[in-house]
């Protein structure tokens, strides 16, 4: 390896220790690398990372579940690159799954690079399938990767840009040689919303007074506040917005200390029905959870979702979907308050299902209703894969805000964000 390519690698090093936790995962580019096995995938994301991120072995089959490691790249901002196991693991019933795990971590990224060593007609028929999933994919080509009987280097080349319908990037992960080309590649295959979709979107412009009623009960990890909460606090200072931050008990000393009514409120979904009784006429409301609609799905769906609420009867059954897994509590919005508003609508006898994590079923023809949380541990391109999915079997699905107003009966009087680019 040249020097000026050391240096480089040892930069991307520094950066990625550094930065690592300047941005939450739900919030970087997802970037999954594929292959067969022994390819060279775990050797390519320590090489991106310039850290041994993925234990690296001969022995096929090593990397099993996805490994995932988060840096920052110059130009691109924060990224998540993702290891995965061999396409081509044929070990039984265990094999499957974990090739079964590779689609999964497909399903939720942004960018896929797709490791060739011989172009055969395996690596061409998966190759064809990642690009079905409708995500941008890098073609690369290990000529490093032994094996005998192989075309040279020309001919693998030549078959994967046939196959791919541009050249490849040529690669060698073990001297680092390439690397800033793959950096260039995924550069060149952004999304073209990539950084440009806003929080409060139209909702709250420079010189606004927002004013945000959050909740500090068991949901609220001591001493923190959650990620939306965060998020939006960051999104509204960039906009040059006031933003004042208060709970229900203290929201009228916090609108006494105003001189004149906040332009736009956002509440907890939980508080909804105590913010609208007390807030002042004049004053636009909505949710964590229903900017987050906007911010991490597709909101039109949401609302089209949020009618067939009003459809169920007593023999439904419900999906409720949370994106991140933690132990439930007296409070909890999804595992306690929704399914008890639901039942004392609809009656004990309707069926509630709930799901966390990555435990979404594929089939959700048994379904009446999704109700998803606002998916903020979530990247928007898996949230927006599980929309797709409960559209393609008719499934309508709507999220915890916009189910709660709707309980409220105040749906229909709320803000809804209308996307725009970000500050």
């Amino acid at each position: 390896m040249d020097t000026s390519n050391k240096d480089s690698l040892t930069g991307r090093k520094e950066c990625a220790s550094a930065l690592t936790a300047s941005a939450p995962a739900s919030e970087r580019l997802h970037i999954v690398i594929i292959g067969k096995r022994n390819s060279g995938k775990s050797t390519l994301v320590n090489a991106l990372t310039g850290q041994e991120t993925s234990v690296v072995s001969a022995v096929p089959g090593t990397t099993t579940d996805p490994v995932r490691k988060a840096m920052e790249i110059p130009g691109i901002g924060p990224c998540l690159f993702i290891d995965t196991a061999g396409i081509d693991d044929n070990d039984g019933a265990l094999g499957k799954m974990r090739v079964e795990r590779t689609m999964k971590a497909v399903s939720g990224a942004d960018i896929a690079i797709y490791i060739f060593t011989c172009c055969d007609g395996e690596e061409k028929a998966w190759y064809r399938r990642i690009c079905t999933t409708g995500i941008p994919v890098i073609p690369v080509l290990n000529p490093g990767c032994p094996a005998e009987g192989l075309p040279d280097r020309h001919g693998r080349e030549k078959a994967v840009m046939d196959t791919a319908g541009e050249p490849p990037v040529i690669l060698n992960a073990l001297t680092g040689n390439g690397i800033e080309k793959i950096y260039s590649a995924i550069s060149g295959k952004l999304p073209a919303e990539h950084g440009d979709i806003s929080i409060t979107g139209s909702l709250a412009k420079g010189g606004d007074t927002v004013l945000l009623v959050m909740p500090q009960d068991m949901e609220a990890p001591k001493g923190r506040l959650i990620l939306p909460q965060v998020q939006t606090i960051r999104e509204l200072l960039d906009k040059k917005c006031t933003a004042i931050c208060c709970t229900p008990e203290t929201m009228d000393d916090a609108l006494r200390s105003l001189t004149q009514p906040p332009h736009l409120i956002i509440t907890d979904s939980q508080a909804f029905q105590q913010v609208w009784d007390r807030k002042p006429e004049e004053s636009m409301i909505t949710s964590f959870s229903i900017l987050f609609a906007g911010y991490k799905g597709d909101i039109r769906a949401f609302m089209e979702g949020a009618e067939a609420l009003g459809r169920l009867s007593p023999s439904s059954h419900v999906l409720i979907a949370e994106a991140c897994t933690h132990a439930p509590a007296s409070e909890d919005i999804g595992r306690v308050k929704i399914p008890e508003m639901l039942r004392r609508r609809f009656g004990d006898s309707i069926r509630i299902d709930i799901v966390a994590g990555t435990d979404f079923p594929d089939d959700l023809t048994g379904y009446d209703i999704v109700i998803h949380c606002g998916a903020c541990m979530f990247s928007r391109k898996l949230m927006m894969e599980r929309i797709a999915s409960a559209r393609r079997q008719n499934t309508p699905i709507t999220n915890y805000g916009m189910t709660i107003a709707w309980a409220k009966g105040i749906l229909g009087k709320v803000a809804i964000p209308v996307r725009q680019e970000s500050v």
